[in-house]
């Protein structure tokens, strides 16, 4: 090859490389508002199918999305107003019971008990030592203290105006769906458009099912969760059946995660039996989970393997958090849509 222009050559391989540097930064930098958009996009695919329901029954989409909408703003208030008072209740008295396990520890002679362990240290030489370094330092460390203050309160500020920002997008998603689906369509050459607006329908149908689906199988999991925790005597019933409903969100590893979780506390803060009874309940739970509830939810959505959700849900969780690994999974469940209708057909015709 020769090079006519050099300059040119240059010049033209310099703005190539900048360009891209300008759309890799420009994402990097737009990335919680993609995420708000993609969060509020799955959320409207997943009210969709109850929308969907309510126009077979002859109701106006306008007024099934006004009453949907409704609905969901109405029911997630009133369990926020309910149980936001019982969670600080319940939070503040987790921290109490631990910081008392802490304490009772500390009344105990485990000082001497470790001193007895490693002869050759001197413990309460090395203890005395660094309460004179806190003594010497308290200023630094008070000031530390109070930045990570500050930067939890401008992280809850960050998240409430994030939820805030994804039900104005959801709103308008809802409403507009498809409107939006046309004006894509329209975006597709015309001899591929009806083969694109078939694959897309089903794309959308099986996301909104799948999403809608997950978030029943954690209510499900999230209300059996407080009744028998509370049924068992466990610590705090109602915070632990949360963290069992968030954790459930997450699709096959989430059950089991949260479970964990809360038989550990439960281990923690009451007693061996407590946390026995609930770990065997947790294992009942998640055979009925797999054999019974799941295959009724999700008998509509499109069956993504195993293996495809785990790596998934890492995959999302290690490049947008918890969030990514809610949203992995349909992404998944579409690309899995896409290579058995398109790809995996014309493999077959070569």
């Amino acid at each position: 090859m020769r090079i006519l222009n050099a300059f040119r050559l240059g010049l033209v391989a310099t703005l190539g490389v900048g360009l891209g540097w300008l759309i890799l930064n420009s994402i990097v930098t737009l990335s919680t508002i993609l995420t708000y958009i993609g969060a509020a996009l799955f959320i409207a695919l997943g009210l969709e199918p109850i929308i969907g329901f309510l126009e077979r029954r002859r109701v106006p989409r306008w007024l099934a999305i006004v009453i949907v909408l409704v609905v969901v703003i109405v029911v997630v208030v009133a369990i926020l107003w309910a149980i936001i008072p019982i969670l600080i209740e319940q939070g503040s008295g987790l921290v109490t019971k631990i910081t008392a396990l802490v304490e009772n520890a500390a009344k105990n002679d485990w000082l001497g008990q470790l001193q007895k362990q490693f002869p050759g240290f001197d413990i309460q030489g090395a203890l005395d030592n660094l309460w004179r370094y806190v003594q010497a330092n308290a200023a630094s460390i008070g000031g530390g203290a109070v930045q990570i203050g500050i930067n939890v309160g401008l992280g809850i500020a960050t998240a409430v105006f994030g939820a805030i920002i994804v039900l104005i997008l959801t709103i308008y998603f809802t409403s507009s769906l498809n409107t939006i689906k046309r004006a894509t369509y329209q975006l597709v050459p015309a001899s591929k458009r009806a083969r694109f607006t078939d694959l897309s329908e089903q794309i959308t149908e099986s996301v909104g099912k799948y999403v809608m689906g997950q978030v029943l199988l954690a209510l499900v999991n999230g209300v059996l969760s407080a009744i028998i925790l509370s049924i068992i005597g466990a610590p705090f019933p109602l915070l632990l059946a949360v963290v069992a409903f968030l954790f459930s969100l997450i699709p096959l590893v989430g059950t089991l995660t949260g479970s964990i979780i809360i038989v550990l506390l439960t281990l923690l803060l009451s007693s061996p039996l407590t946390a026995l009874v609930a770990a065997i309940w947790y294992v009942i739970y998640m055979q009925l989970e797999a054999y019974v509830l799941s295959p009724r939810i999700m008998n509509r959505a499109v069956q993504v393997p195993g293996a495809v959700v785990v790596i998934a849900a890492l995959a999302g969780g290690a490049l947008l958090g918890i969030l990514g690994a809610l949203v992995a999974i349909p992404v998944a469940a579409s690309i899995m849509i896409i290579i058995k209708q398109v790809v995996v057909p014309r493999q077959n015709e070569l």
